[in-house]
């Protein structure tokens, strides 16, 4: 069995006691398996160029964390990836800054991470690069030689070409990820989007399903939709600590039902549109004044970048607003939390919720929606309200589908929500639990590492080329 090499922005920490994510527990479970390398930035900042990545040996894995320069995070993490791939690829063309040093920079350390990985890399290896940040570093390995089985995921939204063209390198983007063997995405949208560039901008031929010839070589491009560990976290939803079940137990006694949404404090989130369809829920609906509560936690993200600070004040505005007008002295509706929670408390909130509001206006896949479900009583579920924008939309059709940009819709929504009857819950839970249980974090691991297998018979020579551009390099 081929060793697995994890390639991301942030190493993982790999000792299983400290794993948050589901996803991070698949993926160092395979490495644990298999044997391999989890390669990463350790969110340091070293020096003036950076400085020689650490190596720490668990069992059969090695974890490697370089530091980057205080002008490498500059340019490569708030420049490039966060200030113009991330708004680009979620279709915000006017929080778009493009500076030709932050492209710079993110090649630079795309690169710096190519050269550090190889002496690490075996022949045989397969290599897995995941999302927006490491778009450059198959082809930075390939010009040192490198030739093993290279695979890459993106974890957000891909844009349709016109958009793409908003950056000025989106050919260049195009030309390296096409030095990947497998390109995988969330969501048909995405692959479709991404192939529809290629058929019209690039000399690729597709050669069968989902296979394009590019040159000598042949790229599979995908749907890979990912998935959540879903029994892992029903067993912490139904394990509340103190503190959870004394705020359950209140709002029981009082009668009260709660909405809840959790997302990082980003844009793309659509938080105050959410915010809005709450304050018009309880104008259209007086009756609701002192029975339902939102809740809503976003801790804060990427706080160096201007767009996140305006986006921070406006959702406290919009919270205050909404108090100011609608809160009593035993009631206040809106609940703001803006620091982390574990999922720990986050899962039997999630369970003690009546309504899962989950409404990005643009989004990957967004993994809440899943662990909203996975965390509900089947026999008395809650409601997930789901934009059409998200990618878990494609797949959890179930949920009350709504457009985060029409307010009103999401009011009237929100009200089918907290009055909708026990047995129909109960229908849309089942079939969304099925879903999720079966497209898990490990169906989506099995699904990717077998389209990232090298075809029989091309293993050998694959491995013996790699080794003589190694002595090469």
């Amino acid at each position: 069995m081929s060793r697995l090499v994890i390639v991301s922005n942030r190493v993982a920490d790999l000792r299983a006691s400290t794993q948050t994510g589901g996803l991070a527990v698949a993926l160092a479970d395979a490495l644990r398996e298999r044997g391999g390398v989890w390669f990463g930035w350790n969110g340091e900042k070293e020096g003036e160029t950076g400085g020689d990545p650490t190596v720490e040996t668990i069992g059969k894995v090695k974890r490697v964390a370089a530091p980057l320069s205080p002008q490498d995070v500059a340019d490569y993490y708030f420049g490039y990836a966060n200030s113009v791939l991330w708004p680009l690829f979620h279709y915000r063309l006017d929080l778009v800054d493009y500076r030709p040093a932050f492209f710079a920079g993110y090649s630079r350390v795309n690169e710096t991470f190519a050269r550090q990985l190889v002496p690490f890399l075996k022949p045989d290896d397969l290599v897995w690069s995941h999302d927006y940040h490491l778009i450059l570093l198959a082809g930075h390995l390939r010009r040192l030689g490198c030739r093993q089985r290279m695979g890459f995921f993106l974890h957000i939204p891909f844009p349709p070409p016109d958009l793409l063209h908003a950056s000025p390198n989106h050919a260049e983007l195009v030309d390296a990820l096409l030095d990947y063997d497998v390109i995988g995405f969330q969501t048909h949208t995405d692959a479709g989007n991404f192939k529809l560039y290629l058929a019209e901008h690039t000399p690729a031929v597709e050669v069968g399903k989902n296979r394009f010839r590019v040159g000598e070589r042949t790229v599979l491009i995908d749907r890979f939709p990912i998935g959540i560990d879903a029994a892992g976290f029903a067993a912490l939803a139904e394990d509340a600590d103190e503190e959870v079940k004394i705020d359950l137990m209140r709002r029981q006694v009082l009668g009260r039902r709660q909405i809840i949404g959790v997302d990082r404090l980003d844009y793309s989130k659509g938080l105050p549109e959410r915010m809005k369809a709450f304050g018009r829920l309880l104008e259209r609906h007086p009756e609701l004044e002192k029975t339902v509560t939102f809740l809503q936690i976003a801790p804060p993200t990427r706080e160096e970048v201007d767009a996140y600070g305006d986006i921070r004040m406006e959702l406290e505005a919009l919270a205050g607003s909404i108090n100011g007008r609608f809160s009593d002295f035993n009631w206040t509706p809106v609940r703001y939390i803006h620091r982390p929670v574990s999922r720990g408390k986050l899962a039997p909130l999630f369970r003690g919720s009546q309504v899962g509001l989950v409404t990005p206006l643009r989004d990957g896949m967004n993994l809440v929606a899943k662990e909203y479900v996975a965390a509900q009583d089947p026999d008395n579920p809650g409601v997930l309200v789901l934009s059409k924008f998200a990618g878990a939309a494609e797949e959890m059709r179930q949920a009350l589908i709504v457009n985060p940009y029409d307010i009103d819709g999401m009011a009237r929504q929100l009200h089918r929500a907290l009055t909708m009857p026990l047995k129909e819950r109960q229908r849309r839970h089942a079939a969304l639990l099925d879903h999720v249980t079966r497209q898990n974090a490990s169906a989506w691991l099995a699904a990717f590492l077998a389209a990232l297998k090298p075809p029989a018979g091309q293993g050998e020579a694959r491995g013996a080329a790699s080794k003589a551009g190694h002595e090469a390099a």
